[in-house]
């Protein structure tokens, strides 16, 4: 076995997360894409193999060792760039279905070839900015689970994703290792008023690495108001950093 194939296995395993040889050969796949688009125009700054499977991948799977989808039928990823950590969680969880938003329609073209290399199915990539999808009915309060990977301000990020969650279900913020206390405090007040509430912070070190990354728990307790999302003028008009 390969070298990165094992590096992908025993990252993954220290999770909680076995994966198959088909698995891996659609991890590999999807790599190879990645890495020869990003010469084309800009997906991500790690360019290095191994950092791919570790960095981005393995990355994005930590939420499998913090949360339960055996019941989770349905995820939306907000902003999700190069597919993270949406593709990641698709490849390991076939059943589930996905929903990609990016407000770039490069960003989409390439993540709907990723998609029909890798034969993913129920896969729906949309290309839309976050607060005009979220006043959409057919998706408003549709989604068990809202993902988001490094993507803005937690206040503002909140009104993003809170308004595609059923109620029960959660938005699960994926951060890096910096003022993320900061980032709560000054978003508790919001993510009341768009009727979620904060409920914990789980840390975690990405495998064979040095770097800590975090995972912020918000769970979806009741509608959110029509008003929600707002126009993102004035979500930053009302945003302390």
């Amino acid at each position: 076995m390969k070298e990165l194939e094992t590096l992908l296995i025993e990252s993954a395993r220290s999770f909680g997360i076995n994966i198959t040889n088909e698995q891996i050969c659609q991890f590999m796949l999807y790599k190879d894409i990645l890495l020869e688009t990003n010469k084309k125009f800009n997906l991500t700054a790690i360019t290095d193999d191994r950092d791919v499977i570790l960095k981005h991948f393995i990355d994005c799977l930590s939420v499998l060792k913090f949360y339960d989808f055996t019941l989770v039928r349905n995820i939306i990823d907000i902003g999700s760039g190069a597919g993270f950590p949406a593709i990641p969680l698709k490849i390991v969880l076939p059943s589930l279905h996905v929903t990609i938003v990016d407000s770039l329609n490069k960003r989409i073209n390439f993540l709907k070839d990723v998609v029909s290399e890798l034969n993913l199915l129920d896969v729906t990539c949309i290309h839309e900015r976050a607060e005009i999808l979220g006043c959409n009915q057919d998706y408003r309060e549709k989604f068990d689970i809202c993902t988001s990977r490094a993507v803005a301000y937690l206040p503002m990020l909140s009104e993003y994703c809170l308004p595609f969650v059923r109620p029960n279900g959660y938005f699960l913020a994926m951060k890096g290792p910096n003022n993320i206390q900061e980032e709560i405090d000054n978003s508790l007040t919001i993510i009341n008023q768009l009727g979620g509430c904060f409920e914990k912070i789980e840390n975690y070190l990405i495998p064979h690495t040095d770097i800590s990354h975090n995972i912020i728990f918000i769970r979806k307790n009741n509608i959110t108001p029509k008003k929600y999302p707002r126009k993102t003028s004035q979500i930053k008009n009302n945003i302390t950093c």
